[in-house]
């Protein structure tokens, strides 16, 4: 399999997977998948009394052969999960950090 079908897979697995946690009633976890531009979402919708739920969860991208974690507002080290698929550090870019800090960390700067 190539790597950029390899990417999807494993993006695919990581949101089916923790789609599956956080359940709340009233508040929908939806996987929205753009294949063909790489960009893949788990987003939390819904209502919980009189109070709306919306906000992404997870969002990655692949692009320049690198998947970017452009969001992760969980404490989920999803590194490990990646690195346990065949995925190393150095082939994801963690977007929501600043250009200058990405050089500081274990993983791709772009």
């Amino acid at each position: 399999m190539d790597r950029l079908n390899h990417y999807r897979q494993c993006i695919r697995a990581f949101l089916d997977r923790y789609s599956q946690f956080w359940q709340e009633n009233g508040v929908e976890n939806q996987i929205i998948i753009d294949s063909e531009h790489d960009h893949y979402l788990l987003l939390k919708a819904g209502w919980v009394g009189d109070r709306r739920i919306y906000y992404p969860v997870f969002h990655f991208d692949i692009k320049d052969e690198k998947i970017w974690v452009q969001e992760n507002t969980t404490d989920v080290e999803l590194d490990k999960d990646l690195e346990a698929m065949g995925i190393s550090k150095q082939e994801i870019v963690v977007g929501f950090h600043h250009p200058l800090m990405r050089e500081h960390s274990e993983f791709a700067t772009a």
